[in-house]
């Protein structure tokens, strides 16, 4: 995919924006649930890949006219774990790595945060994209205290008071200056491509 998230991931504290008292007239906040998550997957150059998840919190995702008009979420990177690796000691060997300066830094950053700038219709079929995409989710992803734009296709269900969206997208980690293992020549099997696969399971309620 050409345009790029960052379900990963990835991606401040608290948000700032949308909140009760400023939401547009005729607009609902809605907030995430506890099932909410960021599956993710790094991959060496060999195709072997690391994969876990990231929690997903918002209160502040704003709902006009039945469509999604602003808000964000953020990934806590304490909440980062891992799934493949076969024993505990390894896995948080490699979490406490993530957490380091070499990836996120959650000492000085210990959140990833998306701010939604546009929803629009989408109507492509790009592979790789989640099945049954709808909208186009434009947004600011902020981590390691840099912020890019991303564009990712997300199928998005509005329910009674209840909200669905799901995305498959994959970030460039480089662009935000994370280059841990991305130097030339290194052999492949120390080699860290640059994208971040992030799969966004996110569902939640009105306030």
């Amino acid at each position: 995919m050409k345009k790029q998230l960052l379900t990963l991931l990835t991606v401040a504290a608290l948000f700032t924006s949308c909140t009760d008292h400023d939401a547009p007239v005729g607009a609902t906040n809605y907030h995430l649930d506890e099932t909410s998550m960021a599956e993710w997957k790094g991959y060496l150059k060999t195709g072997y890949f690391n994969e876990g998840t990231l929690d997903v919190e918002s209160n502040s995702l704003v709902i006009e006219g039945g469509k999604v008009k602003s808000g964000a979420f953020t990934l806590p990177l304490a909440s980062i774990v891992n799934l493949n690796l076969p024993t505990d000691e390894l896995k948080h060997q490699l979490v406490h790595h993530l957490q380091s300066p070499d990836f996120f830094n959650m000492a000085l950053h210990p959140n990833v945060t998306f701010e939604i700038m546009s929803v629009a219709p989408y109507a492509g079929s790009e592979p790789g994209v989640v099945s049954g995409a709808n909208f186009e989710v434009t947004g600011h992803l902020t981590l390691l205290g840099k912020s890019n734009p991303v564009t990712f296709p997300a199928r998005i269900d509005l329910t009674g008071d209840s909200f669905k969206l799901e995305a498959i997208t994959t970030f460039d980690r480089t662009l935000w200056g994370m280059n841990y293992a991305t130097e030339p020549g290194l052999p492949d099997d120390a080699s860290i491509k640059p994208g971040i696969e992030v799969h966004l399971k996110l569902s939640g309620n009105k306030n």
